[in-house]
């Protein structure tokens, strides 16, 4: 059951959400709300329309459609009734609530100098469930740890949206800063610095974690990644920096600065698999200096983050 998200909801929509199956409920991916057109969720990689009693059809016609002012609600409780304070993250296209729901926006976008200033008209709101599975990076943990550093490798966890990446790095987080390495390895817990852009990895609330990262680590709360991890390494001396969702040339460069700085860094990228990484610019550069020793490919099971396959820096299988 996923917990908090009815309350965000305007009154017809939550009521046809607490009607769901429990079973359907507790594996919800995603709420669609769509101005005029009916009511989807995602669960189970599967999909379906949701009707006022709380049942799912693949019939659109049966299925509740939000109204204008279903949704000027939702975006005005989104937002604490203050949509011009919102401004930034209007910009960017989501909002992420309380328990690191990711809300993403569709509207109508306001240019300025040729880039997106703000969304207004907004008609569409995919609500992202956030989940904590705590214990999924435990499988894979013994195959990033250096023994020979007593820390952990280098590491990019790789897969296409919605498969569990965040979750995953997450966990292992979790499992670095208590120093839950599994099996027989010696080794302590390490200080973590989480630099997280979008609240999704700590869900912070007034700047305290609501998932559990572990004992040993610190966060920052909707910062920039390159800011973030450059702060991190001035202030608060990491061994280990967990970021989300690289990709720009900037956070290449915070990469490398860590790295020279003797901290090892975990981090996500979008894609399907190694090769698919190698044609951005950016990861293509990051790839060919070895800078990560260990990559992660994901593949979803069953709504829990699965480790497809570990490569280390050159390519090579890595059995664990």
């Amino acid at each position: 059951m996923f917990v908090g998200i009815e309350e965000w909801l305007p009154k017809l929509i939550r009521m046809a959400i607490i009607q769901l199956s429990d079973d359907i409920r507790g594996s919800l991916e995603e709420i669609r709300i769509r101005e005029g057109r009916p009511l989807e969720i995602i669960y189970r990689s599967q999909y379906g329309f949701v009707t006022s009693h709380g049942k799912v059809s693949l019939n659109p016609q049966e299925a509740i459609h939000p109204t204008r002012e279903d949704c000027a609600k939702l975006l005005d409780v989104l937002t604490n009734h203050s949509v011009y304070s919102y401004e930034e993250e209007l910009r960017r296209g989501y909002i992420t609530i309380a328990g690191g729901h990711r809300v993403g926006l569709a509207g109508r976008t306001v240019l300025e100098q040729g880039r997106v200033k703000h969304i207004r008209n907004i008609s569409s709101f995919n609500i992202r469930i956030a989940r904590e599975v705590l214990d999924c990076g435990k499988k894979v943990l013994p195959a990033l740890a250096d023994l020979d550093s007593r820390t952990v490798h280098h590491t990019l966890v790789i897969s296409p949206p919605q498969k569990g990446k965040t979750t995953l790095i997450r966990d292992l987080t979790r499992l670095i800063s208590y120093g839950f390495w599994g099996g027989n390895m010696d080794m302590r817990g390490l200080k973590v610095g989480v630099v997280d852009e979008r609240s999704e990895l700590a869900a912070c609330v007034s700047g305290v974690p609501t998932f559990d990262l572990g004992p040993r680590t610190d966060v920052l709360d909707g910062c920039p990644k390159a800011e973030g991890m450059m702060m991190m390494i001035r202030a608060m001396s990491p061994e280990v920096i967990v970021v989300d969702e690289i990709g720009r040339e900037e956070d290449a460069t915070a990469i490398h600065e860590a790295l020279h700085a003797g901290i090892r860094i975990i981090a996500s990228a979008h894609g399907h698999d190694l090769d698919d990484i190698r044609q951005r610019p950016v990861m293509q550069h990051l790839i060919a200096s070895e800078v990560f020793a260990r990559y992660v490919i994901l593949h979803n099971a069953g709504g829990t983050p699965a480790v497809h396959e570990v490569y280390d820096s050159r390519g090579n299988r890595v059995r664990w």
